[in-house]
């Protein structure tokens, strides 16, 4: 900081300004920007507080009295992530050119890092954060809630192919895995203007409620390219299809290896896939697993945690790979345990009862309880002519099924030649990255619910800022590993990303003030466990 003195001839009359101004770098060019108007100091004061800001000894008398702290706010989240949009491209792909509009929406990612809510809540942060100040806003001044987020998001949508499409051409290639899921959320309230809120099959156990369905695609390691919002009562397979055309259209992947779950990839899909130059990777279900076993003659000894067999069907040259979990192993024998341990105790009170019954009346309670549970299949059980209730356990079917516990079968139509099995297997298990990327987007931190906008496209670009947002989350989280990988474990963990979030808020920007003219705003200094964060961040502050 600085203070400049500019002159201005009116007539006979002269007239000098007094400003503190900034230089900074954009570009590659120098710029300047005003800070504050000193011209009603007195004129003691003014060349006291330049000799201040070149860091020069101003005399015993200098105006330090006078010098008051103002406005304290948040800087160091806000800047942090600015810089992290800048260095990953993310602004750049959002648009070429540093426009008011761009900033604007990158206020708005950031904001959804930062400030979970509504975007009115976000705007009403303006005196709390440096946020909207970074994004080209004069401190102190509200946003306009309709100009600066709900225009600024009707821009975002229509250029929301654009962005996907750069995101696409950045993180993804031919031949690449793509993983891809679909999941959904459900809303209260009327939507009266809304195509897609509809009622559905929920997946998180809410029963009752509207819905919408949104689909993720992300590269192999997690890093989303895309997202689209669905019907509520949309099924899922129902949506591959349209997601390798828009890879092969709109992205310009002509073959790629599509990953998705088993209820997702069914036969009837992988064979419209197979028509393409596109391949897949996804996993048996327990039924379809049984019957390759059968077929294929193999012995359960073959499926091991550490060294995986691959088997080739004979007949469609469909690559299997044998795996086991240990650990969920160990879990579906305890869960099978308890659920067999339940269902015979409410059957032994059913056989306990002597007295005459209605038959019918018993077999529907009888099928209530299996309804319910869902393990008939381990059971024997009757009903005689007079009510009498009988059951046994069909222990040859529980010991077969023990056998497969904790084992799943991975399958993919990819060659040898195009992926190893273990980059196929590997390429199903990293599925779990999709769903830790809509465990954040939807609770942990960046809260897509409640969602306040009522239309479609508004709902829709929502939902695009959250993936954004998580696109940055994403690449801050692999820059952060070594700070997550030497943490403590159990009471002693230390670091988690909202944890990185609330650090960085703390790094606060200040305002000084003589006469109550604001003269220079400074930074508070980071402490050590800033400083590690800012640089395994790559951020330095300024």
């Amino acid at each position: 900081m600085y203070v400049s003195k500019v002159k201005k001839e009116q007539g006979s009359k002269t007239y000098y300004t007094y400003l503190i101004r900034e230089s900074y770098r954009e570009d590659g060019k120098v710029k300047h920007k005003l800070i504050a108007n000193i011209s009603k100091l007195p004129m003691e004061y003014i060349k006291r507080i330049s000799l201040i800001l070149q860091g020069e000894d101003a005399g015993e008398s200098a105006p330090l009295k006078l010098w008051e702290n103002g406005a304290s706010y948040e800087y160091g989240a806000s800047y942090a992530f600015k810089r992290l949009a800048e260095e990953t491209e993310l602004a750049k792909v959002i648009n070429s050119r540093k426009t008011p509009w761009r900033e604007n929406a990158l206020a708005m990612i950031i904001g959804r890092i930062l400030y979970q809510g509504s975007k009115l809540s976000l705007v009403n942060q303006y005196k709390d954060t440096a946020l909207w100040e970074l994004a080209g806003h004069k401190y102190g001044e509200r946003p306009d809630v309709e100009k600066h987020c709900y225009k600024v998001m009707d821009e975002l949508f229509k250029r929301k192919n654009r962005i996907e499409r750069k995101l696409a051409k950045k993180h993804l290639t031919d031949g690449c895995i793509i993983l891809y899921d679909i999941t959904n959320t459900w809303f209260e309230g009327e939507y009266k203007d809304s195509k897609k809120i509809t009622y559905g099959k929920g997946k998180g156990g809410k029963v009752g409620y509207k819905q919408i369905a949104l689909g993720l695609m992300t590269n192999k390691e997690g890093c989303p390219v895309g997202v689209e919002i669905f019907k509520g009562s949309v099924s899922d397979q129902t949506t591959v299809l349209g997601q390798v055309k828009k890879l092969s259209k709109k992205y310009g992947i002509k073959h790629a290896i599509f990953t998705g779950d088993r209820g997702m990839l069914t036969a009837k899909k992988i064979d419209e896939i197979s028509k393409t130059d596109f391949k897949i990777i996804t996993a048996l279900t327990h039924q379809e697993m049984t019957k390759v076993l059968e077929k294929e003659d193999l012995q359960k000894d073959l499926f091991d945690e550490k060294n995986i067999t691959e088997v080739v069907d004979s007949e469609t040259g469909m690559r299997y790979a044998l795996c086991k979990n240990e650990k969920e192993a160990e879990k579906e024998r305890e869960t099978r345990k308890s659920m067999i341990g339940k269902v015979s105790a409410l059957l032994e009170e059913k056989a306990a009862v002597t007295r005459k019954r209605t038959p019918k009346k018993v077999a529907a309670s009888v099928g209530r309880i299996f309804q319910k549970y869902k393990i008939e299949k381990f059971f024997n059980w009757d009903v005689d002519e007079n009510g009498g209730f009988s059951w046994s356990l069909k222990t040859e079917v529980i010991r077969k099924e023990e056998e497969l516990d904790g084992c799943y079968v991975i399958k993919t139509t990819a060659s040898k030649d195009e992926l190893s099995t273990k980059e196929f297997v590997l390429g199903y298990k990293n599925l779990q990255k999709v769903e830790q990327a809509f465990k954040n987007m939807k609770t942990v931190m960046l809260e897509l619910r409640p969602v306040y906008h009522k239309n479609d496209e508004r709902i829709e670009t929502h939902i695009f800022i959250v993936m954004l947002a998580y696109y940055l989350q994403w690449h801050a989280n692999q820059k952060l590993k070594p700070l997550f990988e030497a943490d403590d474990v159990g009471k002693e963990k230390r670091w988690t990303f909202q944890t990185v979030v609330e650090r960085l808020k703390s790094i606060r920007k200040t305002e000084n003030l003589i006469e109550g003219i604001v003269v220079k705003k400074i930074v508070s200094k980071p402490d050590e466990e800033q400083m590690k964060i800012l640089e395994l961040l790559g951020v330095k502050l300024m």
